[in-house]
């Protein structure tokens, strides 16, 4: 037995109309479709909440709630805001960069484009501050992906003991490894 796919993420929002027309005009996304109650159907709380999705590509579908009677929402003061974020494939770098281009041509900030060897991103902040990132593989994807995969749970069983970054895999960030298969 196993999992399919993920049917849908769901984060929160400021606004759902303002998400459902920045995602579409910045990343394209269609809006799906929106669901309102006035109470929670699994637990039957009075809760009024606007549900929101949005197709991310290849039936994945991203989804906002916006709840306008709870507390103003915030993030884990806890963990960095680099940590926790959205992230989509592109089908490449030229459309990487397109999208650059959109989203700074839109007056969004984009960090990057990074190169994490295997594959390269941009980053950038949607209006509920989410952290989202655009990503598309590296040329050498699959050569690089396998020697990865070599060394998987050699990294983590170190990992797990140490708390320190194992160098299994350094040589995506040292210039003098990154071009060795």
């Amino acid at each position: 037995m196993k999992i399919d796919k993920i049917h849908h993420v769901a984060y929160r929002c400021r606004d759902a109309k303002e998400t459902v027309e920045w995602y579409g005009k910045n990343l394209n996304m269609d809006f799906v479709l929106a669901i309102a109650e006035d109470k929670v159907p699994s637990t039957k709380a009075p809760d009024p909440y606007m549900h929101v999705f949005l197709d991310a590509g290849e039936g994945n579908i991203l989804a906002f709630f916006e709840l306008p009677t709870q507390p103003e929402m915030g993030r884990d003061p806890n963990t960095p805001e680099w940590v926790q974020h959205i992230a989509f494939k592109v089908k490449d770098r030229d459309t990487l960069i397109a999208f650059k281009g959109q989203l700074e041509a839109n007056g969004v900030e984009v960090l990057g484009v990074t190169d994490h060897s295997i594959f390269h991103s941009i980053y950038f902040f949607d209006p509920n501050g989410h952290r989202v990132e655009l990503a598309c593989p590296d040329p050498r994807e699959a050569e690089k992906l396998a020697r990865l995969d070599q060394v998987k749970w050699e990294m983590l069983e170190e990992w797990s003991k140490t708390r320190k970054a194992p160098r299994h895999a350094a040589w995506m960030h040292e210039s003098e490894f990154s071009d060795q298969p």
